[in-house]
């Protein structure tokens, strides 16, 4: 899994790309990114499904912010990208985390 960062040079914004690559132990046939750019709606549009099995989006967000994301696979199995900035309690009671990238 990867995040690639683009900072917009004519407005406070920055092109975020999302990577979710294919693994082994998760047969994903769809994956969504979710987080609080899109008030965790489970519902947002999928992401870009590669011959390779990766899936790939990218999303215009604010620069200055913090935003906290997760993959959302298969409508049902939530999952980390270990390449966050860093990750916070998700506030579930758990020890579920959320992803933070910092723009």
């Amino acid at each position: 899994m990867s995040i690639k960062k683009q900072f917009l040079k004519s407005k406070p914004e920055c092109k975020v790309t999302f990577k979710f690559e294919k693994t082994a132990d998760i047969a994903a046939e769809t994956v969504k990114v979710v987080g609080n750019f899109n008030n965790w709606d489970k519902d947002t549009e999928p992401m870009k499904a590669l011959k390779s099995g990766d899936f790939t989006q990218t999303i215009n967000l604010s620069s200055g912010s913090d935003i906290q994301f997760r993959y959302l696979v298969n409508d049902t199995l939530w999952v980390n990208d270990e390449s966050a900035d860093s990750f916070v309690d998700a506030g579930l009671g758990d020890a579920e985390k959320n992803g933070v990238i910092q723009l």
